[in-house]
């Protein structure tokens, strides 16, 4: 006798902790590994870099690095929002490359158990490669991103 049973193959939820920065882009909350963060700013103006891509705002000079900022709402495709007093820019290290992302604004650092993350959705707007799992916490659902492989993009 064979066992005929067959799992779809979706991620596993962490089997450990994780320390997120969760952040705000429109109404949802999203979540990215905190060990990626180097440190959150203000906005301030970039400069552009003609025929990048749209979701591309442009560099800015870090103490003498310059580090390619890119708005998260272009994209995931969100509406425009104007940039206001909590608008940010999270500066990141991602695949030995820093790199900055513009958000609407930045929640909390945030712990979440295994038990609190689910398998993201198969049909998720952006890249399902790109969403590792939502969390839950409190009355809140958190998105959480596989930054690095939403930003290895912009390398292209």
């Amino acid at each position: 006798m064979t066992d005929q049973t067959t799992t779809a193959a979706t991620p596993s939820p962490p089997l450990v902790d994780s320390e997120l920065l969760t952040f705000m882009l429109g109404n949802e909350h999203y979540a990215i590994d905190i060990l990626k963060v180097q440190e959150i700013r203000r906005y301030e103006a970039v400069t552009r870099i003609a025929g990048a891509p749209e979701h591309l705002k442009g560099v800015i000079n870090l103490r003498g690095n310059i580090v390619p900022i890119v708005d998260m709402r272009i994209r995931f495709g969100l509406p425009h929002a104007e940039y206001g007093h909590f608008t940010v820019v999270i500066i990141l290290n991602v695949g030995h490359r820093v790199i900055g992302i513009v958000v609407d604004g930045v929640s909390d650092v945030v712990r979440l158990r295994p038990g609190q993350v689910q398998p993201g959705p198969a049909m998720a707007a952006i890249d399902g490669s790109c969403i590792t799992g939502l969390g839950t916490l409190d009355d809140r659902m958190l998105i959480l991103l596989d930054i690095d492989a939403l930003l290895s993009s912009i390398d292209h």
